[in-house]
Parts: C-alpha cells; sequence; structure tokens
C-alpha cells in the first residue's frame, strides 16, 4: 500500500498556493493545486547548467532563471567556472525553503559566497538592470509549451527571447530546459539567438527532457 505525501509548509503568494509535500524523503512543489517540481531527479537541470558552463571560459558570469528545487543552482556552486552566480526567483517563500527542507538539494548553495538570489520576476527585473551574463539558464515553469503562470509564457515567445539576448556578452551562451521537445521554440531560439543544440535527457515515463543550448551569433 503506498503512503501518502505529507504537507510540510503551504504558504499564500501573490500567485495563489505554494505548497511543499514529502514523501519517502523527497520533496515535491505545487502550484495552485498543479504539481510543478519535485527533487526525485535532476539530472536534466543539472545537465542544463553543465552544458552551458562548458561552454564558456572561467570567471564565468551565470545568470539562472528559476531556483526550483536547487538542482541547477547546486550544480552551479560545485563548478569553479563561475566567478558569480546570479538566481532570479519570484517566490521568496521557495528562497525560504532552501534554508530549511530544500537546503540539502541545493547544497547549501543559496549562501555560497558567489551566489546571489534575486527575488523578483525574471523578465521584469531584467527590463530593470543592464547585467550582462556569459551564461543564461532558463528554467521557469515547464518550458515554452507549459508555463503555469500565462505570464511566463511571453518569456519564451520573440520579445521575451530578444530581451534575453541583451543580456548575453559577446560569445555568450542561453540554455533552456524543457519538459518536452519543442521544435517551434527551437527554430525560435535559433533566429533570436543563434545555433542551437538540442540535448535530451531521458525519463522513466514519457518524452525525455530537452535542454536547449543556443551560442549568441
Amino acid at each position: 500500500m503506498n503512503s501518502a505525501a505529507a504537507t510540510v509548509e503551504r504558504a499564500v503568494t501573490e500567485r495563489g498556493e505554494l505548497v511543499l509535500r514529502e514523501l519517502d524523503g523527497h520533496y515535491e512543489v505545487i502550484s495552485n493545486g498543479v504539481f510543478l517540481m519535485d527533487t526525485r531527479a535532476g539530472q536534466s537541470e543539472r545537465l542544463l547548467v553543465r552544458a552551458a558552463l562548458d561552454a564558456v571560459p572561467d570567471g564565468a558570469r551565470l545568470l539562472i532563471g528559476g531556483l526550483g528545487v536547487g538542482f541547477s543552482l547546486a550544480e552551479a556552486a560545485a563548478s569553479a567556472r563561475p566567478a558569480r552566480i546570479t538566481v532570479a526567483e519570484i517566490e521568496p517563500v521557495l528562497v525560504g525553503w532552501h534554508r530549511g527542507p530544500l537546503g540539502r538539494f541545493s547544497a547549501g548553495a543559496v549562501d555560497d559566497p558567489r551566489v546571489r538570489v534575486v527575488t523578483a520576476d525574471l523578465t521584469t527585473w531584467l527590463r530593470t538592470t543592464d547585467e550582462v551574463f556569459d551564461a543564461i539558464c532558463l528554467d521557469i515553469d515547464n518550458g515554452p509549451d507549459w508555463t503555469v503562470f500565462d505570464t511566463n509564457a511571453a518569456l519564451y515567445q520573440h520579445d521575451g527571447l530578444d530581451l534575453l539576448r541583451a543580456h548575453l556578452a559577446p560569445g555568450g551562451v542561453l540554455a533552456v530546459w524543457s519538459a518536452a521537445e519543442s521544435p517551434a521554440y527551437a527554430e525560435r531560439l535559433a533566429a533570436s539567438i543563434g545555433p542551437v543544440e538540442t540535448l535530451r535527457v531521458p525519463v522513466p515515463r514519457g518524452e525525455p527532457d530537452v535542454v536547449y543550448l543556443a551560442r549568441l551569433r
């Protein structure tokens, strides 16, 4: 008989209800009743960062869009390559969970001296800063074709890609996580940023996770 997930924390945010649940030592995050992410795998999230860092020089400035359960940040902090790691995460509650139950999945990296957490909507924040990055890793919602919040959909359209491009340093790379292949998005990415490499990560059920890696032309 399967045990039921236990609610660890529940919070009401500006975007609705956010719930952290635990089952058999793993956690899952539920947004307004919709499954968002869990801690059971993480291979593709780590690949997202690893592929981006492999394509840039030492001392790189890295931006991660979306903290999630922390796999991407942990991978970045485990590398000596980035000199500065900026994480944009809209939910202060989620950031707080990384100083609690989720801390082991982000390897305590929110307190790494190279790490700065910007608690803001990524699109809004990018419009207010002139910072540029050698690598941008985008893991917002579940990718270009399944966004939990409608406001995030624009980030994957031409205007959003133009905004991301404006914050890439010469020779920079944009890595994008997706829960499934999106040929239309890959075409937009190539048109806006540059040549695209598609990396697939098999999952136990369903379509492979996908990482798109685009190099600024």
